[in-house]
């Protein structure tokens, strides 16, 4: 399904200079008093992660637009609204809009195409199996919503739990 092929990356807009500052005053003035450095590199190294942030913003921007390797790329399907994309992704709004419309608050991770069991039975149908992890719960309400805009699609969903991770 090439509509869904795309980046996997949401191309959060981030607020680098409240980054900064935030990085800064834990250095400038920690919570126990004690400052493992000074001032002057306290602001350099918040400078640089900034700086670090914003290179690695400016790249997915770039992938979000041309890459295609992410066989299942929710923001590509069911867009994040710009005036969503420019609060970032720590912003409750930002976390209550993908918690309504994709049912997890990340981008999906590990998507990867499966091998498709071949059935002699369906000449007419294709299969399309994806793999992948999501952060928080699965994505009904996105399946829920492509159902609804590609009606001529079966999309079903087999949640698996590693029992490792289980403990």
């Amino acid at each position: 399904m090439a509509a869904a092929r795309g980046s996997g990356i949401i191309p959060w807009q981030r607020d680098l200079d409240w980054m900064e500052e935030d990085w800064f005053l834990p250095m400038a003035a920690p919570a126990d008093g004690v400052r493992a450095i000074s001032l002057a590199r306290a602001r350099i190294l918040a400078r640089r992660l900034r700086d670090s942030v914003a290179l690695q913003q400016q790249r997915a921007l770039l992938s979000a637009a041309t890459d295609q390797r992410c066989p299942f790329d929710l923001h590509r399907l069911l867009p994040v609204p710009p005036a969503i994309l420019r609060l970032g992704p720590e912003d409750p709004q930002s976390q209550g809009w993908l918690w309504r419309h994709s049912g997890t608050t990340r981008a999906l991770r590990h998507v990867r195409l499966l091998p498709s069991p071949a059935d002699r039975r369906n000449r007419q149908t294709d299969h399309w199996l994806v793999e992948f992890w999501s952060a928080d719960w699965s994505p009904w309400p996105a399946l829920k919503t492509l159902r609804r805009t590609w009606p001529d699609l079966t999309l079903s969903l087999r949640p698996h739990y590693d029992e490792a991770t289980n403990g």
